[in-house]
């Protein structure tokens, strides 16, 4: 398992601040944000992408993924039903797949609540998020890349809140590059079964491609206040190594305690923590 941070976490260092901290406490990679790149990632030119990975890369890391995929330019949204909306939403998100690539990174995290909000006619706004989705996965799948669609719990968006519903969008995408990612916090707070299940149920059926790392109330993995255990971190990492899980855990906070750099100090240890009890 490679772990990796969200690169906003550290915002506002420089990239080449970000990688040293990051390798110097023990991560293996970033998942970078476009948002910290560039107000609209079509300004990133293709050199200045391969600029970045070298950046990464000398410092010893990689780009795993990439997340927050929709938060600029602003106004962007894959719910929108006006035709240039819907347009500069799909060049803005081509363009993401390929800085992907550029980048080195195998993922795409697609969250961005939102920017994928229903409000006043949504069975046609599903249609339209279905049609994005499909032209974004076939895209990704063409670039050897997987797009991830993420789940958001119902008290911060209103589409798709349940892994069942990922499900459901991906048949109807029909296209390749499709998969789905957990995300621990919205999981524990919207699915029924325990999280060490629902990632053995979906890394065996082929569609679990990413995993997320943060506790029930935003903070980082470890800083969780929930008694009952909901997020259950120790007995997923456990259920990952015994199913022979190889992908990335990416460290999500959204709550920094104290800050930035401490909560991703604090993430790595619990976790690297409990990979070394099963090692």
């Amino acid at each position: 398992m490679q772990l990796s941070l969200c690169n906003e976490v550290l915002m506002p260092m420089s990239l080449e601040d970000q990688c040293a901290f990051a390798r110097a406490a023990g991560y293996d990679g970033l998942e970078i944000a476009p948002f910290t790149l560039a107000e609209d990632p079509r300004e990133i030119t293709g050199r200045q992408a391969g600029e970045i990975r070298k950046i990464v890369e000398w410092s010893g890391m990689r780009v795993t993924s990439l997340h927050w995929l929709a938060m600029a330019p602003k106004g962007i949204s894959i719910t929108a039903l006006d035709a240039e909306t819907q347009s500069t939403t799909r060049d803005v998100l081509i363009r993401v797949v390929d800085l992907a690539a550029e980048l080195g990174a195998s993922t795409l995290v697609h969250g961005s609540p939102q920017q994928r909000r229903l409000d006043e006619n949504p069975s046609r706004q599903r249609t339209t998020a279905v049609d994005h989705f499909s032209a974004l996965g076939a895209h990704a799948h063409a670039l050897g890349l997987t797009y991830c669609i993420e789940a958001i719990n119902a008290k911060e968006c209103n589409f798709i809140n349940r892994l069942e519903q990922v499900e459901a969008i991906i048949a109807e995408a029909q296209a390749p590059g499709l998969k789905l990612m957990l995300d621990v916090s919205h999981a524990a707070q919207e699915e029924s079964a325990s999280l060490a299940d629902i990632a053995e149920r979906y890394w065996r059926s082929g569609n679990l491609a990413h995993i997320q790392l943060n506790a029930i109330n935003r903070q980082g993995p470890g800083q969780s206040d929930d008694l009952e255990g909901r997020d259950g971190i120790v007995d997923l990492i456990d259920r990952l190594a015994a199913i022979g899980y190889d992908g990335v855990l990416a460290m999500e906070p959204f709550v920094y305690v104290p800050d930035g750099p401490g909560c991703a100090t604090r993430a790595i240890g619990y976790v690297r923590g409990i990979i070394d009890t099963l090692t």
